[in-house]
Parts: C-alpha cells; structure tokens; sequence
C-alpha cells in the first residue's frame, strides 16, 4: 500500500505551499488536521495549536506517534526611515542563504511581498569585496522608499516572514523545498493514521497522531501537549542531516545518506527496549535503516516526551534530510516511505503487555 496517492500528494501540495511560521501554525494545522480527520475517531487542538488525531480513545494505554508542524521564519525588528525592513529569527533560520531570496511578509492586510535585496557584485570592491551575509546587515525590501509607506502596506514590528519557494519533485526521486522540516514528518504520522484505518488494524491501545508546534525555538508545544495526553510510549519522527553532500565531516555528523533508510538515534532520551523493538521490527519486515549517536539531547520532541510525566519510554525515527533549513531541502521518496511503514510496523508490535522495564 503506496502512501503516495493522488490524494496524499494533493494534500502535500496544500500544506507545503502554505506557510507555518513558529508561533503562527494555525493555517498549517487546519490543512492537517483536515487530511487526518476521516481516519481517526476524534480531533482536537490544545491552547497553542498543536493538533492530534485519537484512533481508539479511552483505552487505558495511550501512545503517541510525534511530528511537529512549524518552520522557520523571521520577524520584522527594525523599519529604517528610508523604508528598509531589518530582521530577527523566527527559529534557526540561515542569515546566509537569504540575499535573493523572495519572501512573504504576513499582516492583518494580507501578504506582502519582498525580497532579501544584496549589493551586486560590481559594487563590492575593496574590503566590500570580502562583504558576507550577517544578520545585521541582511534586509528586506519591499518596493518603499519610507517607513511610513511600509507601514501603510501592514508591516509593522513583530509581523512574521517566511521565505516564498514550493514542493517540487526533483529527478523523480525527491521531495525538494522549503520546511521538509518537518512538515514532511507530519505526512507520514497522517500516512499511518491512514493506513491503520484503510487495513483496518485492531490497536489495543489509544493512538494519538500528534502535531506540534513551537519545536523549532524548544519543543515547546511538545512539552505540553506530552502533559495534556500523558503517554504510555511515544514514537518521534523528525528529520536528520544526511551527511554524504559535499562539505560535511562525517567523522563529526556521522554517516547517514538519503535512499538507505530511516535513521534511528542512539541517546540517553531513547529508551533501550523501544528502540530494539524498532530494530526487530525493521529487520522482520526488511525495511531499510541508518543509525546515529546523539551525546547528550536528541534535539528533537523525543527529549521533551522522554522527560516528561515521570519518564515516558520514546524514540526517534528520523528522516534524512539535505540542506537542512534551506528553502532547497531534499527528502527521498524511499525514505518517505520507510519511514512511514517502520512507524505502521511498530505499532502493530505494541500490545498492553509489552514491558519497557529495564530491570
């Protein structure tokens, strides 16, 4: 069973061409949740937006399967009087890709378009010429020449700007564009709702396809919605660096590349049994994976699962991902797919007497 359908593509389209800024995912969520709601039983969304799906409510055991939903973005910090807008980050976003980029300004009045303006390159000479992008001197320009103009068009301190790309497919084999991290993550739980409902799999356990938000600035929507449901188990999905692109010391960032599978961490926030379950199961049903070695956090909603309530046995499954946090990432549909089934896989290994004790 492809999770690629006419369907499950139409949907990627839709919710990777809108915008999900941190702190402002609610557009997103609704594209989501709107996809996920005929396979599941019941739908909500919390106080900041994360949004979960519940196959089977009421089940004394509960376990989560984990994405979040927002992408980096920027903020209007400073209008200079001559009508240039200067930025902070929304999240990790990359000052040195910006010079050229287009970008989407998001006000009361609607969308304002801009782009990221940059000396020419006949202009640098001298010192200039050594002249690099750095996050005080990257701009925005949106055809203005006051601040009183800009103003006039919406913009004002504190609206959100994401960059303007789209979803492409690239040599038929990749997903490339812009918040693959980890919007991407977010199909391929809806992927498992889906399928769970469509093979009409008996679950003895509450499932819930969870959604967050504020990842990108510290798990927080994670950490709350982890307070809210109280898991039993959490499965994570995320993406991780694929490491085989030029300039990428793998002695350092470890060895992982896109078309060979899931990558699964090693860390102190993922427990030990649920990650053999992961393995077992992966290698019963032949899927693909990679691993990786995380020394302290994961850097991802599986450490704010893991340390919540007490402890809550978690894992990750991660993505591998080109050019993290640019608007070029590139995930391969095999690892899509992957991903997507060792998530399936597992839970079906999952029953109310599985122990996750270590002694």
């Amino acid at each position: 069973m492809s999770i690629f359908t006419k369907e499950s593509k139409a949907f990627l389209k839709r919710y990777f061409t809108n915008s999900s800024p941190t702190g402002f995912e609610s557009s997103g969520q609704k594209i989501w949740l709107d996809y996920l709601k005929p396979h599941v039983d019941e739908s909500h969304i919390d106080k900041y937006g994360t949004a979960y799906g519940i196959i089977n409510p009421g089940k004394p055991m509960k376990v989560v399967i984990e994405a979040h939903a927002d992408e980096i973005a920027w903020f209007v910090n400073y209008i200079s009087a001559d009508g240039y807008i200067y930025v902070i980050r929304n999240g990790g976003s990359d000052h040195i890709i910006a010079p050229s980029k287009r970008v989407n300004i998001y006000t009361k009045k609607g969308i304002v378009k801009g782009v990221f303006g940059w000396p020419a390159i006949h202009t640098r000479r001298g010192d200039n010429a050594k002249l690099s992008p750095k996050i005080d001197n990257i701009f925005i320009d949106v055809g203005a020449s006051s601040k009183k103009e800009v103003e006039k068009m919406g913009v004002h301190v504190g609206c959100v700007i994401t960059f303007e790309d789209e979803l492409i497919v690239t040599n038929n084999k990749y997903y490339t564009g812009r918040a693959l991290d980890n919007k991407m993550g977010g199909f391929c739980i809806a992927e498992v709702a889906r399928k769970v409902k469509k093979l009409k799999k008996s679950l003895p356990y509450s499932l819930y396809i969870v959604n967050s938000v504020q990842e990108e600035i510290g798990l927080r929507g994670a950490e709350m919605i982890a307070n809210t449901i109280k898991p039993d188990i959490a499965i994570v999905t995320d993406v991780t660096h694929d490491t085989c692109t030029p300039m990428i010391d793998k002695k350092v960032q470890g060895d992982v590349k896109s078309g060979s599978g899931p990558c699964l961490t090693y860390g102190p926030a993922v427990h030990n049994k649920l990650l053999d379950l992961i393995i077992e199961t992966a290698d019963k049903k032949k899927i693909p994976f990679q691993r990786a070695a995380a020394s302290r956090s994961t850097g991802t909603d599986t450490d704010a699962f893991a340390y919540s309530n007490g402890g809550v046995p978690s894992a990750l499954i991660s993505l591998p991902l080109k050019y993290m946090h640019t608007t070029v990432e590139m995930a391969h549909k095999d690892d899509i797919e992957n991903v997507t089934n060792l998530i399936f896989e597992t839970l079906l290994k999952i029953n109310t007497k599985t122990s996750f004790d270590y002694l």
